[in-house]
């Protein structure tokens, strides 16, 4: 089967060249400094100029699991947006807090800066950027990478991982069609969508609150999580499902689950049970997310998900 899309197309940003300035930023939790140098270093070998923000060294001097107070990690984010020098806008690391400065953001200085400039930047982060992705969507009309963060272990040891961001960086049209020799057909067919989703979790806990997208109607979703019971995924799959977000999805793609239990006993039959009764294609093990080789996915973008072959092919770049 294939079935059609009802959500927009987001504005895409313009790919990137060697010598684009690009902000480090951290939403969310602490940075290790180690790792952050390391991953600095990639991305001055890729011929980029990172420009770390004020703040991302921090931590919350009471709650130690954020990277410094909610109001200067969203400063942070809307002044690396706004900065007409900068050309892309990167997350150090995930974790918890983006949901606590998402709406501290100055989402007006950064619509006005993008009108400004004629197009929007590259936006790249996953786990807990979840919740910053959706507001991009939603607030921006934003297309964004689900992508590495500079300071994540996978970004740092994974050749694959490292290659995936930088090619669609720089040669957006090189990767076109993502999947990993994992993936299957969890439910069989073929579905045409926008992309749009991340971490299962934060998509669910984004319900309800101000200006969240009101429904995945009409997109192809692509979803993944770290450390959650069987229990609790599918909890959060039926909290999906009874709110009504999940009507109308085109088509579903599944990430890793890593620390989420046994995937063939515990975690796929709750997938099963949960997504098979929509009658939409689903495909397993894309290979994106928390897993030791995780693939950037552009959300925002048309595309068209073969279960069967196990991949995600983009009608259009992911950037410009």
């Amino acid at each position: 089967m294939t079935l059609g899309t009802t959500l927009g197309e987001l504005s895409r940003p313009a790919r990137l060249r060697p010598g684009a300035r690009v902000a480090i930023v951290a939403p969310s939790g602490p940075v290790p400094g180690d790792r952050l140098e390391e991953g600095l270093g990639i991305l001055r070998g890729w011929g980029l100029e990172p420009v770390v923000m004020p703040h991302v060294r921090e931590t919350h001097p009471r709650f130690r699991y954020l990277a410094g107070d909610d109001a200067d990690r969203a400063r942070d984010l809307t002044e690396a947006w706004c900065d007409p020098s900068v050309a892309a806008v990167l997350c150090a690391r995930g974790g918890y807090g983006a949901q606590r400065m998402t709406d501290l953001v100055d989402w007006a200085a950064m619509r006005a800066a993008t009108a400004a400039l004629g197009r929007p930047k590259v936006f790249v982060g996953y786990s807990d950027v979840t919740a910053l992705h959706e507001a991009f969507a939603v607030r921006m009309g934003v297309a964004t990478l689900h992508g590495p963060m500079t300071a994540a272990l996978s970004f740092l040891k994974d050749g694959p991982t490292q290659e995936s961001l930088r090619a669609t960086l720089f040669e957006p049209e090189s990767v076109l069609t993502l999947g990993l020799p994992t993936a299957r057909a969890l439910v069989p067919g073929r579905a045409h969508g926008i992309t749009l989703g991340g971490c299962v979790s934060l998509l669910a806990a984004d319900l309800g609150t101000p200006a969240a997208r009101p429904s995945a109607r009409g997109g192809l979703l692509v979803v993944e999580d770290i450390g959650e019971e069987a229990y609790r995924l599918d909890r959060i799959l039926t909290q999906l499902l009874r709110s009504g977000w999940l009507d109308g999805v085109a088509g579903i793609a599944l990430g890793s689950w890593v620390d989420c239990g046994p995937y063939e006993t515990e975690i796929r039959p709750v997938l099963y049970d949960r997504l098979a009764g929509l009658g939409v294609p689903v495909v397993e093990e894309l290979g994106f997310g928390h897993s030791a080789t995780a693939l950037t996915v552009p959300l925002g973008v048309p595309a068209e998900l073969d279960a069967d072959a196990g991949t995600l092919t983009l009608t259009a770049p992911a950037l410009v």
